[in-house]
């Protein structure tokens, strides 16, 4: 029994270190990247280079004053940060972190191998992470905390559609829910079967999405700091804050192991990562470039957040419900067709880029009828009598 629960027991003590540790640099990069963006120093104080900074902050939330208000609901206020990051650390239980085989005498990098429902699992699981945001918002019996969750709420409703559909073509193609298949798929056929080739819209509404299901910069209204001082998370302090933090950090991690996953061919690397690599410590060099991929991914959406402002909310709908959605459905019928009549995966490819090309004309269109379109004032009141 300790022999076969061990094995299970170390992965996921090795994943919740890795994560642990990883978010704590991964602010500090972040820290330093919009610094050098915006020609500033960011943080050089604490240990060489300012690396010891998150440190330094996670001591911070430790010893800092853990304040609850009396107005809110107490279980539900301590329930929320809890909720936060539980969800986002479970997707990892499916996620693979490298090579995986059907041999279960062989080490799986994964903690559960073989799960034929892997993705649905890692949108069962991610999806409640919106409950975190709402129960943070209602408990804290403050109106800008409440209007903080409305927003998240909707918000998430919105985007998971499209984030959902845009996975199903990569489904079809590979005929399996798992996401271990679906890298052996990519990895059997070659770089140019990566479905980011193949499906480049798919990887685009996937990628944009999981940005507006993360809460991340230019789709952050749920905590807009101009408009809500801090949206759901305006009571929090102390560890409870750094745990919000903390899961929102987690959950980048997770969009990014998931578009290297599905679109970017996993493991997989033309020559030095095969499905046929034997060499000496080829599982290191395949556990390296998956890794490679996600830091990149990670870097990737921090510039985002630099480079891109915020939304307005109106504006985060529209995109969803009139972009988004009825993109993402065109591309689920075009990977349809061309499933069920045997037609070359080139054609999804071209297929995409002439959806998004149209799209942006369209937008472009409308966008010129609007500027065009005469603006009528308000009649001015007169003043005095009549």
């Amino acid at each position: 029994m300790i022999e076969t629960v061990l094995p299970w027991l170390v992965k996921i003590a090795i994943v919740m270190g890795t994560v642990l540790t990883a978010c704590a640099f991964l602010i500090y990069v972040e820290r330093k990247l919009s610094a050098y963006m915006q020609d500033r120093m960011g943080p050089n104080r604490v240990g060489p280079f300012g690396l010891l900074q998150s440190l330094a902050d996670g001591l911070k939330f430790i010893l800092k004053e853990d304040v609850i208000p009396r107005h809110c609901d107490r279980f539900l206020f301590l329930l929320a940060p809890a909720l936060a990051v539980l969800t986002t650390m479970l997707a990892f239980a499916v996620v693979p972190f490298g090579p995986t085989s059907e041999n279960p005498d062989e080490w799986q990098f994964v903690i559960a191998p073989n799960i034929d429902i892997g993705i649905v699992f890692v949108f069962a699981v991610g999806s409640l992470a919106v409950y975190s945001i709402i129960l943070g918002g209602w408990s804290s019996n403050n109106k800008y905390s409440m209007l903080g969750a409305l927003r998240a709420s909707a918000q998430v409703i919105s985007y998971e559609i499209p984030l959902a559909t845009s996975v199903l073509g990569v489904v079809l193609l590979t005929s399996s829910l798992n996401l271990e298949d679906i890298i052996h798929f990519q990895a059997d056929n070659g770089f140019w079967y990566w479905n980011v080739w193949t499906q480049p819209l798919a990887a685009l509404i996937f990628m944009t999405s999981a940005l507006a299901e993360a809460n991340r910069m230019p789709f952050d209204l749920p905590e807009c700091e101009q408009e809500l001082i801090g949206g759901y998370h305006t009571e929090y302090s102390a560890m409870k804050f750094a745990m919000f933090f903390l899961g929102e950090y987690t959950h980048v991690i997770t969009i990014s192991f998931l578009v290297s996953v599905l679109f970017l061919g996993g493991w997989h690397f033309p020559w030095i990562a095969e499905p046929a690599s034997n060499y000496s410590a080829a599982w290191a060099v395949k556990v390296g470039v998956l890794a490679a991929k996600v830091a990149m991914l990670i870097i990737f959406i921090m510039l985002i957040r630099w480079t891109i402002p915020r939304f307005r909310f109106d504006q985060l709908m529209g995109l969803a419900w009139k972009g988004l959605v009825p993109l993402s459905f065109f591309n689920l019928v075009l990977v349809l067709f061309v499933k069920q009549f045997n037609w070359p995966l080139w054609i999804v490819t071209v297929g995409s880029l002439l959806l998004l090309i149209g799209a942006a004309a369209l937008n472009g269109m409308l966008v010129q009828r609007r500027l065009r379109a005469p603006v009528i004032h308000p009649a001015t009141p007169a003043l005095g009598p009549s």
